[in-house]
């Protein structure tokens, strides 16, 4: 649950006060990642997190979050671009299958999985962004999943139409959804019943969709 944060709000200019007496610089972003993090972990609904919440937790006024993130979306990518930031280094520089060099069909098949792996084990944060909030396909990190994963396919798939690697990588990501991860796991799926199966998915799209 999340803490009771009654009369915990501090505005931009105390928080500017709090610090300097401290002789501290502002609090770095990462500190309030952690503490939007925290609450998130904690929450039964995502909704409940609020900014005002965030601020408090993390010692800073609301204003100071906006002028940072722009806005609850944009403090959740920050976060999602933290988390994710040791698979795209695995993704973008790591050793095959997932990493450059390996055969396209297999390492669009790792990358879906190593995405899968990273929403089972941050279940509580892309909760927060992907049903609590809006414009997840606009995001820097969705289109960064969305560009790599297509241009995977259309090289598997040895030459398909870009408008067709494009839709099913949208598909195969869609199939990623956390609300539809959670009702599997719910309904008895095991995490690796649910890695075999979109593995099984994904070469089928793939193969589908080759040029003859």
């Amino acid at each position: 649950m999340i803490a009771n944060t009654q009369n915990s709000s501090i505005s931009d200019h105390q928080s500017e006060i709090n610090h300097a007496r401290r002789g501290r610089p502002s609090i770095p972003a990462a500190l309030v990642l952690a503490a939007a993090e925290g609450l998130f972990a904690g929450a039964d609904l995502p909704r409940a997190v609020t900014m005002d919440a965030i601020a408090a937790a993390a010692g800073v006024g609301k204003g100071t979050l906006f002028r940072a993130f722009g806005s609850r979306e944009g403090l959740l990518d920050a976060l999602w671009a933290a988390k994710l930031a040791a698979l795209r280094e695995a993704v973008e520089g790591g050793a095959p299958p997932l990493g450059p060099g390996g055969a396209a069909r297999e390492r669009a098949v790792s990358f879906l999985d190593a995405l899968l792996t990273f929403k089972l084990e941050n279940r509580h944060l892309i909760r927060a962004r992907e049903i609590a909030s809006t414009g997840i396909r606009q995001s820097e990190h969705y289109r960064w999943m969305h560009g790599l994963l297509a241009s995977l396919m259309k090289e598997a798939a040895r030459g398909a139409a870009a408008d067709v690697a494009g839709y099913s990588a949208h598909v195969l990501l869609g199939a990623l959804h956390i609300d539809l991860i959670e009702e599997m796991l719910a309904t008895g799926l095991s995490s690796s019943e649910i890695r075999s199966a979109q593995a099984a998915l994904a070469r089928a799209v793939i193969d589908d969709a080759r040029q003859p």
